[in-house]
């Protein structure tokens, strides 16, 4: 489960930039939280960036795409993976490059995550291409000790006690992680576990057109029909779908007045598409655990449905092993107190040097320092303008048209 991750010098991200997936101490849907035995951090379920266009909501959710597709990469090439991939894409490691300087400079990541009974800190900086410094620490959850598994400052590699074996080797390419090199040529406890969690994430975009005609297909019965039932629940009436091989076409079936009929996929509507591309892999992501990282959830997608997806994640009788759903949205009917915590609605929005910035709408304060209280329009109050990320709205509707 993902508990923290910082970046700098990414894309339209100049300065450090923190994305918390920690709950902080409000009482809104306490029951939905992800609670490990032995922490008393709970972590959410469910984050939405909302924002202008160009303000840095994609750019924030590259930044980890980045981070994961640079560890599994290398990894997945050589066939090397422990766990199977699912639509995981490569993002470039570019810098900000609205100054001089930062072009120089190293971009950094740095993540916090549980698997099992530890909760992993893993560091990497990286210019161009080369990483420059690197380093995995771990610690049982809720424990205060923490042990190293290495530390890497360009060719300098230190290993800790963990994985500190004759033989290990301490020489790697610079471009490539030593985490990645460790998973590829050893079978190191510490570091299929780590890899694991890497490798399970899923990374989607659907501000890439052909995605919603890639689907996830499902054999297996029992998930088959879990996926079928919530298509129902949706009042869409696919009864059933198969792939057939030799035309390489995907059919959707239905039964009208007692009679089954046949659609090809394609001439689905867009929306009955994006489910059928998207239902399984949510599913697959909460049956099995998984962090799901989508630009755009909302696109080609009724109010209801986005909002049932939601509900999904944050139903402990659905989401019973912790996964997680990280996703942008334009879509303010779902911007509800009756829908998320405070801590889960974030923003991301542009200054006034061109440098994105973000933050959750529990860190918002007014003029007498106080939170935006839990039982406020937040859409209203997000079109006024109240909470910075202003869509513009007020403004195009106020000026003048030529």
């Amino acid at each position: 489960m993902l508990c923290f991750f910082s970046f700098k010098n990414f894309k339209s991200y100049r300065t450090e930039t923190e994305f918390d997936f920690q709950a902080a101490a409000i009482p809104e849907f306490e029951e939905s939280l992800l609670k490990a035995d032995k922490s008393d951090v709970a972590l959410l379920p469910v984050s939405a960036i909302y924002g202008p266009n160009g303000g840095g909501k994609t750019n924030l959710l590259q930044a980890l795409a980045c981070l994961i597709s640079m560890v599994v990469r290398p990894v997945a090439e050589l066939e090397k993976n422990r766990q199977r991939l699912i639509l995981q894409y490569g993002v470039s490691c570019v810098p900000f490059l609205f100054d001089n300087d930062s072009k120089t400079e190293p971009t950094e990541f740095q993540i916090y995550f549980r698997q099992s009974e530890r909760e992993y800190r893993y560091y990497i900086a990286v210019l161009d291409g080369s990483v420059i410094s690197e380093s995995l620490y771990w610690r049982n959850i809720g424990g205060k000790r923490t042990g190293t598994v290495f530390e890497r400052e360009r060719e300098k590699i230190k290993l800790g006690t963990s994985i500190s074996k004759s033989g290990i080797n301490k020489m790697v390419n610079p471009r490539m992680p030593y985490l990645s090199f460790l998973a590829i040529n050893y079978n190191l406890d510490v570091i299929t576990e780590v890899m694991t969690w890497f490798e399970s994430c899923i990374v989607q975009s659907y501000a890439i057109p052909e995605v919603d005609n890639r689907v996830l297909l499902v054999d297996e019965e029992k998930t088959k029909r879990r996926i079928i039932t919530v298509l129902n629940d949706l009042d869409i009436d696919i009864c059933d779908y198969r792939y057939n091989a030799e035309e390489r076409q995907l059919y959707t079936g239905r039964m009208v007045y007692g009679e089954y009929y046949e659609l090809p996929f394609a001439v689905e509507s867009d929306g009955t598409k994006k489910l059928l591309a998207a239902l399984p892999i949510l599913l697959l992501a909460l049956q099995e655990g998984r962090l799901v990282v989508v630009d755009e959830l909302d696109a080609k997608l009724h109010p209801k449905l986005l909002r049932y997806i939601i509900k999904l994640f944050k139903n402990p009788d659905y989401n019973k092993l912790g996964a997680q759903l990280i996703f942008t949205s334009h879509d303010l009917t779902t911007m509800k107190n009756t829908v998320f915590r405070r801590d889960e609605i974030w923003f991301a929005a542009l200054d006034d040097k061109h440098e994105s910035e973000i933050y959750s709408l529990y860190d918002v304060r007014d003029e007498d320092d106080r939170h935006v209280n839990s039982t406020a329009a937040y859409d209203k109050q997000y079109m006024e303008g109240r909470y910075g990320a202003d869509p513009y709205l007020q403004n195009m509707l106020g000026g003048e048209w030529y």
